[in-house]
């Protein structure tokens, strides 16, 4: 029986480490954490979710699926209420503004136990920068297109003196690793959107997001005429 899941899911799935034990925070249907789990990656998972009605379609799923038994489940608004035995945390499809509430509201999770694997929907750059000005690194971060749309996957470990410019926020070096095609379109993508915001709303345009349109024009990628 296959597991349906989604690219991006695929993608958070291949940044756990063998043997991780996993919090999915935000779980919805758990196919993530049982991926995981029959695929031999994780070796237990904790499964919380904010809504009892997507908690307990994991909880069937991981039943199916036959891997109930390696996991937990937690009605949970974001770690608040779930135990701290786990080494890699994961919130994938929610919005930049609620992964900073989630991590906000749990500074325990500042440590060398714990890493991060976040996907973004939205407000992806403001992620990074609540990241950058918290002690947060990020490793590496995947490009990954899912249907029409490009999205990122990111690793991000505690280490403390880690600091992104306005423009890294939007386009940040831990992209660099990414094939030269996936770079452009994720960099027309980002530039557009900061272009839309800056010359959209002259008078009333964030001065973070002119900064960093400011940046990201000088880059090499704009300047071989990629837009």
């Amino acid at each position: 029986m296959k597991i349906p899941l989604s690219d991006r899911l695929q993608a958070c799935c291949s940044f756990v480490h063998p043997g991780d034990r996993v919090a999915d925070i935000g779980c919805d249907h758990g196919y993530l954490g049982i991926y995981l789990l029959k695929n031999g990656i994780a070796s237990s998972v904790i499964a919380a979710d904010i809504r009892e009605g997507p908690l307990q379609s994991a909880v069937k799923n991981s039943e199916k699926f036959g891997v109930g038994d390696k996991m937990t489940f937690y009605l949970s608004d974001g770690v608040r209420n779930i135990p701290r035995a786990f080494d890699t945390l994961v919130c994938a499809g929610m919005g930049g503004d609620t992964m900073v509430s989630i991590l906000s509201a749990a500074p325990w999770l500042k440590s060398e136990k714990h890493r991060l694997i976040l996907q973004c929907q939205t407000k992806t750059a403001l992620l990074r920068k609540y990241l950058s000005e918290n002690g947060w690194c990020i490793q590496k971060e995947a490009i990954i297109r899912d249907g029409k749309f490009l999205y990122t996957v990111m690793e991000v470990i505690w280490q403390d003196s880690y600091y992104l410019t306005p423009g890294q926020c939007y386009f940040p070096p831990a992209l660099s690793d990414n094939s030269e095609e996936l770079l452009r379109g994720y960099y027309r993508y980002v530039v557009q959107g900061l272009e839309n915001i800056v010359l959209n709303r002259k008078e009333q345009a964030d001065p973070f997001a002119v900064q960093a349109l400011e940046e990201l024009k000088n880059l090499p990628l704009c300047k071989e005429n990629t837009l």
